[in-house]
């Protein structure tokens, strides 16, 4: 878990929020029982992440399209190609919908707007340094022309609900 404190309570304020603005018919599928806090969000969205990562091309229509998702610090993180079609929505219009589902067992869905942290032209972000050192421990240090090939996102959510029906069977320690 690298979450601060603050993160944590940034990210618990954001799920309340967010589940409390949310239709009645959803809140009766998410409700306390099923609802993630952020702590146990945090201890289950480790490594890499599958996301179903939602944009909006020109035209209006939405694509969908899979990327590598990590949750640091409360939010995701995810790359593409500098070439891709996503990465040409995302420039021209930063809202994005992201879904990790794992089966029946996990539901988690978010919706915000993206930050570019490694730009080709212009500064990267402040902690773009240490985000790269996570991506290259985590990949190799050598799996991309990091400056070059890949651009890196962090989304910042202005909604996002977690749920598990059986949140003990997500958060139990592993069987040896």
């Amino acid at each position: 878990m690298r979450e601060t404190p603050e993160d944590l309570d940034r990210l618990q304020a954001l799920l309340d929020t967010s589940l409390s603005r949310s239709s009645s018919h959803l809140r009766s599928i998410i409700d306390t029982e099923r609802a993630l806090t952020a702590e146990q969000l945090t201890r289950v969205l480790t490594g890499m992440c599958t996301l179903a990562l939602s944009t909006v091309t020109a035209k209006g229509e939405p694509r969908i399209s899979g990327v590598d998702g990590h949750f640091l610090r409360g939010r995701w993180y995810f790359g593409t190609a500098r070439g891709a079609a996503k990465a040409r929505h995302l420039a021209a219009r930063p809202a994005a919908s992201a879904a990790h589902m794992r089966g029946e067992d996990l539901g988690v869905f978010t919706h915000g707007k993206v930050e570019i942290l490694n730009p080709q032209a212009g500064e990267p972000a402040a902690d773009w340094p240490d985000v790269l050192a996570y991506l290259k421990d985590f990949y190799g240090d050598d799996l991309f022309d990091w400056d070059n090939e890949v651009v890196y996102y962090r989304l910042h959510p202005h909604w996002m609900t977690a749920y598990a029906p059986d949140i003990g069977k997500l958060t139990a320690p592993a069987k040896s």
